[in-house]
Parts: structure tokens; sequence; C-alpha cells
């Protein structure tokens, strides 16, 4: 903490990212303190009401998430990165998080037993406590309404589609405007891009306005 506080000061250009350290640093030790006050993290939600929630057995969903089948690139990219390597960036775990949950709503449980058995820095308490914090069933976790929109996450953070384009290759001769939501590219585009949706890539398993809309009576139903 403070060799990373002390460089920092030496050299402010890289404030920013010392600063997103030490935020995933303290998140690192308020998920141990929470694990040790309430063992039963890994398996069961931190605020009760959650455990109510009615999740779906959406085997044919949960195993496109894990192969990067989904039909959202941005997803896809993640889910084939974890795959290779073994790791991903803290945005993209949060971004296939969501997806997982809030638009296929299946079980967090599960995709946090991907990612324990896939990462390379996975970490009992800081999987279960994220898992949960995406869900909105952990301490201190993100509203249950806020549900990523994966292709605004995409344009937002991968603008020029450079990390689709490492680890969905199918998709790297489109242009930056179809990469990020094939589904809505131009035909004379897709057949530019050597994309034939349905068969050289997968057309979106889930709508995500509907999906949207499901998560969230989903998300009332456990309140009433």
């Amino acid at each position: 903490w403070h060799a990373v506080c002390a460089a920092s000061e030496a050299a402010p250009d890289g404030r920013k990212g010392a600063e997103s350290y030490l935020r995933e640093l303290i998140w690192r030790e308020f998920s141990y303190q929470l694990l040790f006050h309430h063992p039963y993290l890994p398996e069961a939600a931190f605020k009760p009401e959650f455990n109510a929630f009615p999740w779906t057995q959406n085997e044919q969903g949960l195993e496109a998430w894990r192969r990067g089948r989904t039909g959202y690139p941005i997803v896809d990219a993640g889910m084939r990165q974890l795959w290779e390597t073994g790791w991903m960036h803290n945005r993209v775990r949060m971004i296939v998080a969501s997806f997982l949950i809030k638009h296929l709503l299946v079980d967090w449980r599960e995709g946090e037993a991907w990612f324990w058995d896939t990462l390379v820095d996975a970490d009992l308490a800081n999987n279960a406590a994220s898992w949960q914090w995406v869900a909105g069933s952990g301490a201190d976790a993100a509203p249950y309404f806020r549900i990523f929109n994966p292709t605004l996450q995409s344009e937002k953070f991968d603008a020029e589609g450079g990390y689709i384009r490492r680890f969905v290759p199918e998709l790297a001769k489109l242009d930056n405007a179809g990469i990020h939501a094939p589904w809505l590219a131009a035909p004379a585009a897709l057949a530019r891009g050597g994309v034939k949706l349905g068969e050289t890539y997968s057309l979106p398993i889930v709508d995500h306005g509907k999906a949207r809309i499901a998560a969230l009576a989903a998300y009332e139903a456990i309140k009433k």
C-alpha cells in the first residue's frame, strides 16, 4: 500500500492506475473479512432473500457462455480469453458475470464455480464476493436493476474492436461499426467480413431488451 502510494506521488501520470490497483486491494481485504465472518459466502447469498431467487435451469445457455458462443462479441471474447489464458480484465469479468446472471438468469454459483476452475488468480473470498456483488445479493452489492448492456459496454471499452478481433477471430474483418453487434450489421458489411450469422458466428442466444425485462421481473418477485 505505502509503496504504491509513494510511487504514484513520484509519477503522477500513473496515479489513476495506482488508485485502481489500491481499490482492488481494498476489495480483496474486504472480501477476506466477509468470508471470515460469513463462511457460507461461496455457497449462499449474503442477503437471505436472494436465496429464493427464481434461477433458471438453462444448461444450453450456460454452456454457450462457458465456451464464448453467446452471439455477443464482448462476452464471447472475454470467455474465450479466460479459457485460453486463465485471465481477463476486471471490466470484462463484470460484463460476462452480469450477462450470465441477468441475461440468462443462471445462478451466480455456476459462474463462481467456472471462474474458480479457470482463473489463474482465483481467490475464494474475492470470487464469491465479486459474483454476489454482480448478482445484487452481496454486501455493498450493485443494485439489482444495474444490468449491463453488453453492446454499449463493448462500444465504450473496446471502441476499435481490437480486443474482440483478437479473441473472436471470425469477426476480425468486420468494420468497427459492425463488430460490436454483428446481428445489426448490414448484409453487405457481413459479406465483406466473411461472416455468416448462425454459421461462422452465433446469433445472439438472448435478446437484451427481453432479458432485461425478465431479470427485473425476477428481482421484483423476491421483494414481495
